[in-house]
């Protein structure tokens, strides 16, 4: 289980998270829904060790979790909301590459690693292709199959439906389910009401930094008022 707990963080004065604490077991998502400027992508940031923090604690298992060393561990992933796929490189070498970098594997052991999940995600016959070669779901799915390949704990998907068409959300809300299955650790920032019906997970509504609300997705239709208005206020619906 990921434990986050305490976790604030202030720049120039403003509090962009705010006392932040949530438990994620082994095959769950944790959703993050609210709009821009919310924090849930901060949250991510830090827990990949890309920004800082100023207060809180992180568990894995129990055990304290050090962020500075943690990608040496490669126990955290995250899929970006712009992808971040190298332009120049294939799809085999976007997916093999950090194997070779940080986990020291040889170029063949690489590409059989990246191969295999190819084909688990049925995207053998795209591997010599290039990023602006793709569909907008190939690149993510790309982008996830590099995720994937370091074998982490945790993933993290930042805003995984902000640059698909609306079409698609059925397809990655469905990739998501799955990893969950698997028994990966899953948090999910959005603000793509129609991605949220579609997961098995729990929502952490937030707002000002904050978490403020929490509920199961099926159990959201019958919330609170208070977790009502805000969505009302926030989404429209």
């Amino acid at each position: 289980m990921l434990e986050i707990l305490n976790v604030s963080k202030t720049i120039k004065g403003k509090k962009i998270l705010n006392d932040v604490s949530l438990k994620v077991r082994h095959g769950e998502i944790a959703i993050l829904l609210g709009s821009s400027g919310v924090g849930k992508s901060t949250l991510l940031r830090i827990l990949n060790n890309l920004e800082t923090y100023d207060e809180g604690k992180f568990f894995l298992d129990d055990k304290l979790l050090d962020l500075k060393t943690i990608h040496q561990k490669h126990t955290v992933s995250m899929v970006f909301q712009h992808l971040g796929l190298f332009e120049h490189l294939s799809v085999l070498e976007n997916i093999d590459l950090p194997l070779i970098l940080t986990q020291r594997k040889t170029k063949i052991e690489a590409e059989k690693v990246a191969r295999d999940l190819l084909k688990e995600y049925q995207l053998e016959d795209q591997e010599n292709k290039y990023p602006a070669q793709l569909s907008g779901g190939q690149k993510q799915r790309v982008a996830l199959l590099r995720c994937l390949a370091i074998s982490p704990k945790i993933i993290c998907l930042d805003e995984p439906t902000s640059a698909l068409d609306p079409s698609l959300t059925s397809q990655v809300a469905t990739t998501i389910n799955n990893l969950a299955k698997k028994g990966y650790i899953i948090l999910v920032t959005t603000h793509d009401v129609s991605l949220v019906e579609k997961l098995n997970g729990t929502v952490y509504l937030m707002s000002k930094g904050s978490i403020v609300e929490s509920a199961k997705v099926e159990e959201l239709k019958e919330k609170s008022e208070h977790f009502k208005q805000i969505m009302a206020f926030m989404y429209g619906v």
